[in-house]
C-alpha cells in the first residue's frame, strides 16, 4: 500500500488509489470510505461531476488521520473550463473537501476552453495550491496542443484502460514524454464477461489470486497507477491485496493479447463532438 511512483516534478503518487465514481451517497458511501481508510487507502479520486466531493471529505476529515497523509484527487468538468472559471471551480472544490489544497487537480475531458483552464492550473500550482497537474481522458492531439500552448507539461493522464484496452500506443507516448499514466476502470467496469476470461481464470487460479487481483497486478507491472472502486469490503480488501506477488514476463504477455479495442465508454474524440452528450451532462452539475 505505500508503494508510490512519482511524477516529473518529484511528487510521490500512492500507485494504488480508491475511485469514488457512481458510487452511492449517503450511508453506503460512507461506509465504503471509511472501510477503505481503515484498509489502508489514503489516495482518493473524485470531480466535480460526482457529486461526492464533500461527502469524500467528510470521511477523510471524521478518519483523524492528518490531511498530509492523504492524497486527493479532484477534476475541473467541462462546463467549468476556461481561465476564471476553472479558478472558481477549484475553490469551490476545495472547499467542499474542506481542504487548503489538492494533491492533484485534472482537467477531466479536453472540452473548450482547456488551454485557457490549463493555465489557471499552472498559476494554481506555481503558487503552492496543487502539487501535481494533469488531464484525464486526452489523446495524443491533445496532448501536442496543451504542450505546444502551456508552460508547464502536464504530468499525469488518467484514461481508460484495461485488459481489453490498453493503450499501446498512449501508453508509449506517454512514457516518452514522462507522462505519468493513470487508470481509471482498470477492472473493465466490473465486466463480467472480462473477469470471467479463460486466460485471465488460468492465470488467478496458477496464484491463487482473484482474477481483479490479476489485473490490477498487471496494470502496476506496466508502471501504471489504478483507482478500482468498490463499496464490498471483502473486494475492497482484496484489491489492496496485490504487493506480495508478481506475474512472470510470459503472463504478462498473454493478458497483452487480451486487446480487442473494446471501449467501455464513450471516446474522448466522440465525446468532444457529441453536443447532446455535453447538454445532457450539464444536468448533474
Amino acid at each position: 500500500m505505500n508503494k508510490t511512483i512519482k511524477a516529473v516534478n518529484g511528487v510521490p503518487i500512492p500507485q494504488l488509489g480508491f475511485g469514488v465514481y457512481k458510487m452511492a451517497k449517503g450511508e453506503p458511501f460512507e461506509r465504503a470510505i471509511s472501510e477503505a481508510i481503515r484498509a489502508g487507502y489514503r489516495h482518493f479520486d473524485t470531480a466535480k461531476i460526482y457529486g461526492n466531493e464533500e461527502a469524500l471529505g467528510r470521511e477523510i476529515y471524521k478518519s483523524g488521520i492528518p490531511r498530509e497523509q492523504f492524497f486527493i484527487t479532484s477534476k475541473v468538468w467541462t462546463t467549468d473550463l476556461g481561465y476564471l472559471e476553472t479558478k472558481i471551480a477549484f475553490e469551490q472544490t476545495c472547499r467542499k473537501l474542506n481542504v487548503t489544497y489538492l494533491d492533484m487537480y485534472l482537467i477531466h475531458f479536453a472540452g473548450p476552453h482547456y488551454i485557457e483552464a490549463w493555465k489557471a492550473m499552472e498559476e494554481l500550482y506555481i503558487e503552492g495550491k496543487i502539487k501535481v497537474i494533469g488531464v484525464a481522458n486526452f489523446e495524443i492531439l491533445h496532448l501536442e496542443n496543451l504542450m505546444k500552448h502551456g508552460a508547464i507539461p502536464p504530468m499525469i493522464n488518467q484514461i481508460e484502460t484495461h485488459p481489453e484496452f490498453p493503450q499501446h500506443a498512449l501508453h508509449d507516448y506517454l512514457v516518452q514524454h514522462h507522462i505519468l499514466h493513470e487508470a481509471w476502470g482498470p477492472l473493465g467496469q466490473g465486466n463480467k464477461k472480462l473477469l470471467e476470461h479463460p486466460e485471465l481464470t488460468a492465470i488467478a487460479h496458477h496464484h491463487k489470486r482473484s482474477v481483479g487481483q490479476i489485473i490490477l497486478r498487471w496494470h502496476l507491472q506496466r508502471n501504471i497507477i489504478v483507482i478500482p472502486k468498490s463499496s464490498n469490503t471483502r473486494r475492497i480488501q482484496e484489491n489492496r491485496d496485490i504487493f506480495d506477488f508478481e506475474l512472470t514476463d510470459i503472463e504478462m504477455d498473454r493478458i497483452l493479447r487480451l486487446d480487442s479495442g473494446t471501449r467501455y465508454s464513450i471516446s474522448p474524440t466522440g465525446y468532444m463532438v457529441n453536443p447532446l452528450y455535453v447538454k445532457l451532462m450539464k444536468l448533474f452539475v
